[in-house]
């Protein structure tokens, strides 16, 4: 059922430019997947470290400007 419940929620992110389906459904796919799938979960992976290291750099831009 998680198989078949992330791969319908990757497809609709893949089609996330109509109007009822959305961009957020591709991670949340992948995210649902990675429970059952070692290429899902190593993307996940890849894809929260990604996200965390531009968060930081972010923060430390911001931190700069105020000084």
């Amino acid at each position: 059922m998680r198989i078949l419940l992330g791969t319908a929620l990757i497809l609709g992110g893949i089609l996330g430019f109509l109007p009822v389906l959305g961009f957020w459904m591709l991670p949340l796919g992948v995210l649902i997947l990675s429970h059952d799938s070692r290429i899902a979960r190593r993307l996940s992976r890849k894809m929260t470290v990604k996200f965390g290291r531009m968060r930081a750099r972010l923060r430390r831009k911001g931190d700069a400007k105020q000084k």
